[in-house]
């Protein structure tokens, strides 16, 4: 709540105008300068030091007198009842939404790339895609989820303890490199960069999405 300059007024001349006896705020011979103007008596306060509830009961005095009822300044707080966690997950997702798209356009900027996506391999959905590939990034997130969990499950049943670094599917005039995310921040994604054969350095681009990787947090 606002306290209006009257409250301050009130804060430096309140206790005086209260200890005041009723026949000196009557013919107002002793009252201080600017209190002669008519308004009644505030209510009487015997703190020295006024409390939260005392400047209340002030402000309600004074809009009494002018006709109107006090109300609290301020629109209400739409968020006063909304958890505290919720709040925080909202900011984390958008963060990590952030964090995915700058990736993407990362992806995109390597030379003779034209689709890139960021998927989530345990249930085959893309988390951020982006390009124009030619065909349907979507369904080569979902179809490629399929190779990356078959690769690890065969990799589990021969004991390879390993950790995929990438997978390269060349065809007649594409690359697709599949770089399976390993860190403890964006486990269970991997990156799929589709280059165009003609165009791209598959060196530099498989030098680059590495790096790229290292830098994804979810």
């Amino acid at each position: 709540m606002r306290v209006s300059s009257r409250s301050q007024w009130w804060r430096r001349h309140g206790s005086d105008a209260d200890a005041a006896s009723p026949d000196s705020a009557t013919d107002g011979s002793d009252a201080a300068p600017g209190l002669s103007v008519g308004l009644p008596k505030a209510p009487a306060i015997s703190s020295q030091e006024p409390s939260e509830h005392d400047l209340d009961q002030f402000v309600q005095w004074i809009w009494a007198e002018g006709g109107t009822e006090a109300t609290v300044d301020g629109p209400p707080d739409d968020r006063a009842d909304e958890p505290v966690g919720e709040s925080r997950k909202t900011l984390e997702e958008q963060y990590d939404m952030s964090s995915l798209d700058d990736a993407l356009q990362q992806l995109l900027a390597i030379e003779g790339a034209t689709g890139a996506a960021i998927v989530d391999y345990g249930s085959g959905m893309a988390l951020a895609q982006g390009g124009n590939p030619s065909f349907d990034l979507g369904i080569a997130a979902a179809g490629n989820s399929n190779v990356v969990r078959a690769k690890l499950a065969t990799m589990r049943d021969l004991g390879v303890t390993d950790e995929i670094d990438d997978i390269l599917i060349t065809l007649s005039s594409q690359y697709h490199l599949i770089n399976v995310l390993n860190t403890t921040s964006a486990n269970g994604l991997f990156i799929y960069l589709v280059l165009n054969r003609a165009a791209a350095n598959l060196a530099l681009a498989r030098h680059k999405l590495k790096g790229i990787a290292a830098q994804i947090e979810v």
